[in-house]
């Protein structure tokens, strides 16, 4: 493992798992008036070149969070459209 793996996998957790309290909140309650749809639109279709990016690289930690944030950013993105 190198040393960019041995930073990269700590910090692709973090950064993941800090999303799970906002989609699992935005899935239960449904009130999603707090998320601005701008905002999430931008931030999940980032999310979707940096997985694009860790792809095109080759690089596990990138490809692996994501992956996994662009799952839960899109839960919510799409809570938030539907809940127009």
């Amino acid at each position: 493992m190198t040393m960019g793996d041995l930073l990269g996998y700590p910090a692709a957790f973090l950064t993941t798992i800090a999303f799970v309290p906002q989609a699992w909140k935005s899935w239960k309650t449904r009130d999603l008036s707090g998320i601005s749809l701008p905002m999430y639109a931008l931030f999940t279709l980032g999310v979707a070149l940096w997985f694009g990016y860790g792809i095109v690289i080759g690089s596990m930690p990138v490809i692996t969070a994501n992956g996994i944030t662009l799952v839960l950013a899109s839960i919510v993105l799409w809570l938030k459209i539907s809940a127009r």
